[in-house]
C-alpha cells in the first residue's frame, strides 16, 4: 500500500517513517507536517493509506478529511482521546493515541490491508466497496479533570441531572459528566439501550424484572414514563 504520513511533530513523522520502513507491505510516498499543502498531493495521486494527525494548527486532520476529494484509507494518530468516536464515525480504519508502540501500530495496518485487500479483489462489474464503517462499543466522557473510558457493555442505566448525567456501570460505580440525554440517547439507541423516561436511560440486558411502570436493574427501581412505555414495549416485543 502506498502510504503518506500527515503530522505537525517530527519526532512523531520520524517514529511513524521508523515503523512503516519494517513493513514490507507499506511504500511511503511522501510526509507533510501540515494538512493543507497535502490536499492537492492526495487529489491528484494514487494513495492507498494516510497516517493522519487529528490536532494540528489551522487545520486539523478532520477538516483535512472533510475538504479531499479521494478517500484513502486512513489511520488516525493523535495525543488525545477525545476524537475517538468522531474518528471511528468518520470511518477511520482505526484510531492510535500516541506514544504508539509498534505491536498496536502493526495492528492497524493489518487491518488496514484486509480491508484494502478486500477493496482490490472484487470484480471489474461490481461497484468498488468502501471501508465500512467501524462502530466503536465504547466511548470518551469528560469527568472533572480527564477523560474517562466507558465501554457500552458495562452501562447499566443512564440518569439525567438537568446539564448533567449519572452514567451508572457494573462496578456499582458512577461516571457525572457534563453531556445531554438526547445525545446519549442517539448514539445508544441501536446498541441495546432503551430511553424509558425524560431521566432515565436503560441498557435492556440488564434488566431483571418490568413491575407495572417500573424496570428492575442491580435493585434500583427506575420509572417508566407514559411518552416512553409504548416505544419500550415495541423494542422489547411486550
Amino acid at each position: 500500500m502506498k502510504c503518506v504520513i500527515i503530522d505537525d511533530e517530527p519526532l512523531a513523522v520520524d517514529l511513524i517513517k521508523e515503523f512503516v520502513s519494517k513493513v514490507e507491505s507499506l511504500e511511503l510516498i511522501n510526509t507533510f507536517n501540515n494538512a493543507i499543502d497535502a490536499i492537492a498531493m492526495i487529489n491528484t495521486s494514487n494513495v492507498d493509506l494516510i497516517f493522519l494527525d487529528i490536532e494540528m494548527p489551522h487545520f486539523s486532520g478532520i477538516d483535512f478529511l472533510n475538504a479531499i476529494d479521494k478517500k484513502p484509507l486512513i489511520i488516525f494518530t493523535t495525543a488525545y482521546s477525545d476524537y475517538a468516536v468522531e474518528g471511528f464515525n468518520l470511518g477511520a480504519v482505526d484510531y492510535l493515541v500516541k506514544p504508539i508502540p509498534f505491536h498496536r501500530f502493526l495492528k492497524s495496518v493489518l487491518r488496514a490491508q484486509q480491508l484494502f485487500q478486500s477493496q482490490n479483489t472484487i470484480p471489474a462489474v461490481t461497484p468498488k466497496l468502501v471501508a465500512p464503517e467501524i462502530e466503536p462499543d465504547f466511548m470518551f466522557v469528560r469527568s472533572e479533570y480527564e477523560n474517562v473510558k466507558i465501554n457500552f457493555s458495562d452501562i447499566l442505566f443512564i440518569e439525567g441531572l438537568k446539564d448533567y448525567v449519572k452514567i451508572y456501570t457494573t462496578d456499582n460505580k458512577f461516571t457525572l459528566t457534563l453531556i445531554s440525554l438526547i445525545k446519549l440517547e442517539n448514539m445508544l439507541s441501536s446498541k441495546g439501550f432503551a430511553r424509558i423516561h425524560r431521566s432515565y436511560i436503560i441498557n435492556i440486558k440488564y434488566v431483571k424484572s418490568i413491575q407495572k411502570n417500573k424496570v428492575i436493574i442491580a435493585d434500583k427501581r427506575i420509572p417508566i414514563s407514559e411518552s416512553y412505555k409504548n416505544a419500550f414495549f415495541e423494542k422489547i416485543n411486550l
